[in-house]
């Protein structure tokens, strides 16, 4: 079998290790950790556990007049927001971004690498941008503080952490705490990246209803997929007979 290939019988050879299918457990033969299903699973429930707490917690440590102005900022901005963050939190600010476009609100994630060299030109003083950061430090975040406040861009700032960079530089700031990271190390940004999800999520229901978002706006702007086939049919059930979409 040749190298980095995958075996459906139970054996897989990599470069660096080969796992081993033994009935009911498994062993890494350079130095890992023997597991049997029943603790894999422990292990996963656990996780699920400190995602669903830590989003559960949110209603106690975000306050409720920080998320309001968000709110209120985002349903009178007249430009565009512009969504950005790195790594775990650039994933975050991507799907904040679709979400708000879900909703009738222009939205764009700003790669902040590119925005350093030269991509800032998209923003305007009409636009809000959404700068996520669990520490409130990260550099490239905060090189795009100066920039954004020289173009009059308003900031809403995502962080743990009100007296980092980012907080102090928020013209509205959004904290997003969690108590731990569910892996053993507190180093993986799982619960936090999913705290910060949620909370925009809750923003993005509330502007529906600020706003008055209806069906119709949405069944417009999303007719592809499940959700687009509910919309058109009236919501009908799944299967039925939908009008065809023009060619």
């Amino acid at each position: 079998m040749k190298k980095n290939s995958v075996h459906t019988l139970g054996i897989r050879k990599t470069t660096g290790s080969v796992w081993r299918d033994e009935g009911n457990r498994m062993s890494l033969a350079r130095g890992g950790k023997l597991s049997a299903p029943g603790e894999i699973w422990k292990t996963a429930e656990s996780v699920w556990s400190a995602e669903a707490a830590a989003i559960q917690e949110l209603s106690g440590t975000i306050d409720p007049r920080a998320l309001s102005a968000c709110v209120r900022a985002i349903a009178r901005c007249r430009g565009r927001v512009l969504a950005t963050g790195c790594g775990t939190s650039a994933a975050a600010a991507r799907k904040i971004a679709h979400s708000l476009c879900c909703i009738g609100r222009p939205a764009v994630f700003l790669a902040p690498g590119d925005a350093l060299h030269g991509g800032l030109g998209l923003a305007q003083p009409s636009d809000i941008a959404v700068l996520i950061s669990k520490g409130g430090n990260t550099r490239e975040i905060v090189s795009l503080i100066a920039p954004l406040q020289a173009k009059r861009v308003s900031i809403i700032g995502v962080t743990e952490n009100p007296e980092s960079a980012v907080g102090r530089a928020a013209d509205y700031l959004l904290r997003v705490k969690v108590e731990r990271e569910p892996d053993e190390f507190n180093m993986l940004a799982t619960a936090s990246t999913l705290a910060v999800v949620a909370a925009f999520d809750a923003i993005c229901i509330v502007l529906m209803k600020v706003t008055g978002y209806t069906r119709n706006q949405f069944a417009v702007i999303h007719p592809g997929g499940a959700v687009g086939r509910r919309l058109l049919a009236g919501d009908q059930a799944f299967g039925s007979k939908v009008p065809k979409q023009p060619k």
